[in-house]
């Protein structure tokens, strides 16, 4: 009869705790605390190892220290009172309790008295110190025992050992033996646990982001990775990655809002330049009114073309992609032209045109797309700025570059109707344009390319009440410090 097949079930849980280990045992955390582990074991052999070999060192120089000593008192007895005095203290001596080792032999090798039942053959012919075994007078032949000795000559040709046992050396070495390695499994086994732990955390959090991400991709712009408050590598990775997808959500919805402005702002002028090359077919009788409609339509197609290229524009510095042509430049240089340009159209206007321009205030940016964000700015005040608010004086557009706090702030201030101050975000936006202002021409895009501007040069747009009026103010980082000194236009 063939044996029971093992439960699927149970060969699934196997498989996923061998998937889950192997996914534990290659990450990166575990990797870095077993290599921790791998630098504090070896660091922890080679202490214990040192001090086992420093306590070996310690106790063999208190042997041969001591051994030292009774042979100079045995060399003493031996020249106060001869052999027989040498064998009656040697005698005594190899008695007491916790004796060291003793043996006087004649020249021939004999033995004369001692404890020392037996050696390896020839130690005695080498006199010096050396580390050999040895066989008590309890022991007969057997050498059972290692003794560190020194073999003494006498004078007469009699020899003298005097040596210790090194069990104790020989016990100590072993309990040191122990204890190193209890330590260093001790030390292999916590530090594995520990490292378990730790990439068994980091795996917890790696996994959540993953699913988090995932998420994302699969379509859910809203996810965000959450953050453990530890401030730890892996929350500042994450606070990174969440800044990056408010970033790309803000994208998105520019783009989902281009896309509906366009169906929406450009029907109108793309219809109407229908009906009028229409109208150009039906009614047009003479080669003049046919030439009228065509320039009519060219206009109407030339604005079109520039709602185009301004999108195209400030879809380009929204995504950075607008950073090869930029240098060191005089921003307040940029608006003094810029203002002197305008003093014609505000003339014609009747608005006055200020400019309070200080020296030096260099950007590190594009000088053309700080000049096209001034223009916008001045020809909007132009526009919507005339209007004066309990005023008898006549409408001023006030153009400023100034140094404040290490940045460079342009600003653009009329006295006219202003904005609320609720609708001030909302005009930034593409093709956003208030009730009071879709009886003018326009589309709705100057502000935008502002703000992109700005955004591009690493600063800030904002609209604020001038009490009354609006004053638009660009604020980018300064390049270097300078003296600021004022000019009026």
């Amino acid at each position: 009869m063939s044996a029971p097949a093992a439960p699927a079930g149970h060969d699934g849980r196997h498989d996923g705790i061998l998937a889950r280990l192997g996914t534990l045992f290659r990450t990166t955390a575990f990797k870095l605390s077993l290599a921790y582990l791998l630098v504090f074991a070896a660091f922890a052999f080679f202490a214990l190892g040192y001090v086992a070999w420093n306590a070996r060192r310690v106790l063999d120089d208190q042997i041969v220290s001591t051994i030292e000593a009774e042979i100079n008192g045995l060399s003493d007895q031996y020249a106060t009172g001869g052999i027989r005095r040498l064998v009656s203290v040697v005698e005594r001596r190899s008695r007491e309790p916790g004796a060291s080792l003793y043996l006087v032999t004649t020249p021939a090798g004999e033995h004369v008295v001692g404890n020392v039942e037996a050696l390896p053959p020839g130690t005695l012919a080498e006199p010096g110190q050396t580390e050999t075994a040895y066989a008590r007078n309890t022991d007969g032949d057997r050498l059972d025992h290692r003794a560190i000795v020194r073999i003494f000559t006498l004078p007469g040709g009699f020899r003298l050992l005097v040596g210790r046992d090194v069990e104790e050396r020989d016990r100590l070495r072993a309990v040191i033996g122990r204890a190193f390695a209890w330590s260093l499994m001790l030390v292999v086994g916590l530090g594995f646990l520990g490292s378990w732990f730790i990439a068994q955390r980091v795996l917890k959090r790696v996994d959540h982001m993953t699913e988090i991400t995932r998420g994302i991709m699969a379509g859910d712009l809203d996810g965000r990775l959450a953050l453990a408050g530890t401030g730890d590598e892996l929350d500042r990775l994450a606070s990174n990655l969440n800044a990056m997808l408010d970033r790309i959500g803000e994208l998105m919805r520019g783009m989902r809002e281009v896309s509906d402005n366009i169906a929406h702002d450009l029907k109108t002028p793309l219809t109407r330049l229908r009906n009028k090359a229409d109208a150009a077919l039906r009614e047009g009788r003479d080669p003049d009114a046919l030439r009228a409609a065509l320039e009519a339509n060219i206009e109407e197609s030339d604005n079109l073309i520039r709602v185009f290229n301004a999108l195209l524009m400030i879809a380009r510095l929204e995504a950075g992609n607008a950073r090869e042509g930029l240098a060191e430049f005089d921003a307040g240089a940029v608006a003094l032209e810029v203002a002197e340009l305008y003093e014609a159209v505000a003339e014609e206007r009747g608005v006055a045109l200020q400019a309070e321009i200080e020296d030096g205030l260099v950007l590190h940016g594009s000088r053309e797309l700080i000049g096209q964000a001034m223009a916008n700015l001045i020809d909007n005040a132009l526009k919507y700025g005339q209007k004066t608010v309990e005023s008898t004086a006549g409408p001023v557009v006030c153009v400023a570059a100034r140094r404040e706090n290490g940045s460079v702030v342009l600003t653009v201030a009329d006295r006219g109707e202003g904005i609320p101050e609720a609708e001030r975000g909302r005009v930034l936006e593409r093709f956003v344009r208030l009730e009071s202002a879709r009886t003018r021409p326009g589309f709705g895009l100057g502000l935008s390319l502002v703000n992109a501007v700005a955004r591009l040069h690493q600063g800030s747009f904002t609209l604020e009440d001038n009490a009354p009026g609006l004053r638009a103010t660009l604020r980018m980082p300064a390049l270097r410090e300078q003296a600021p000194r004022e000019m009026t236009a």
